[in-house]
């Protein structure tokens, strides 16, 4: 591997990134903007909810009839409710151009596919695809994703969502393991 230096990132036209933020005082800070979020909303923090908003209201878009006999899709998007009118659109919308602001801002935007040395960029973006298709396909068998279950649910002390952290950090070690020397 290479090392990029400053005098490489300036001589292609890229600035120097800003380094990151210190981890604690970022875990402060997304602790206060929960609290903030539960203030002012009565509801938690969770990006699966807003995907699945969007499957929703694509679904009514395309096959209507579905979605108004479906138990499930009634409650979100059933007759006249609009799927999209909820705060965690809104939510989704801002953590995309926060994300987008932020790295650009902070001179890390780039388009680049990120993957070890053995890893074809292909394979790269499938396995990307297929691990975010079972992530969200277990967010919604869970009935939440990571962020809602790590944040909201240890945020109030659900014994279930301190289990599911656990869990989650347990396989993610567990799996990199066995992994590992595909990125190194």
């Amino acid at each position: 591997m290479t090392a990029v230096t400053t005098t490489d990132m300036k001589s292609k036209g890229k600035r120097t990134p800003k380094p990151y933020t210190n981890a604690i005082i970022a875990g402060v800070l997304l602790g206060l903007v929960l609290f903030l979020v539960y203030f002012f909303t009565g509801d938690g923090l969770g990006a699966s909810g807003g995907a699945n908003r969007i499957a929703i209201w694509l679904a009514k878009f395309v096959a209507p009839g579905w979605v108004n006999s479906t138990p499930y899709l009634i409650k979100y998007g059933g007759g006249s409710k609009n799927p999209l009118d909820s705060f965690i659109i809104m939510l989704d919308i801002g953590v995309l151009l926060g994300g987008f602001l932020s790295a650009w801002f902070f001179g890390r935007f780039s388009f680049e596919t990120i993957k070890g040395p053995k890893i074809q960029p292909s394979t790269r973006w499938i396995i990307a695809f297929l691990g975010g298709s079972l992530a969200g396909f277990g967010a919604r068998l869970a009935r939440g994703c990571t962020s809602g279950q790590g944040l909201n649910g240890a945020a109030t002390l659900s014994v279930g969502s301190w289990a599911f952290l656990l869990a989650f950090f347990a396989g993610g070690y567990l799996l990199a393991y066995f992994v590992k020397k595909l990125w190194f």
